[in-house]
């Protein structure tokens, strides 16, 4: 992906790398990096409601609530249906995979409670 960005720092679908390298990190426990990632995301993108979502749980666990919380407004605005962690689930259904929630759960799903982003 990386490699991807150098090459073309002008591609129209540079969101979704940047989206992709940043929930990677997140998964993993790199925090402020994934921030980074997400945030070049959204800046590349803003009408991609799932950067914003995914955004929002790293701000959280940085303690960046009020801007953790604008993420995930925006998110709602861009896509009103998905306004839970169950409906988000129901919708995209690899979210609810047993393996993705065991490797997400500390930083994904524990940022977006952090951010007030209801279970139900």
């Amino acid at each position: 992906m990386y490699q991807a960005i150098q090459l073309n720092p002008y591609d129209p679908n540079i969101a979704s790398y940047y989206w992709a390298l940043g929930s990677s990190k997140l998964v993993s426990g790199r925090i402020d990096e994934a921030a980074t990632l997400l945030e070049k995301a959204r800046a590349s993108n803003p009408r991609l409601f799932f950067v914003h979502l995914w955004l929002a749980a790293p701000l959280a666990l940085r303690d960046e609530l009020d801007e953790a919380r604008s993420a995930l407004a925006q998110s709602l605005k861009l896509k009103p249906e998905i306004n839970s962690l169950a409906r988000w689930r129901s919708a995209y259904p690899w979210y609810a995979n047993p393996q993705f929630v065991a490797l997400a759960k500390p930083t994904l799903y524990a940022g977006l409670r952090r951010a007030d982003f209801p279970e139900e």
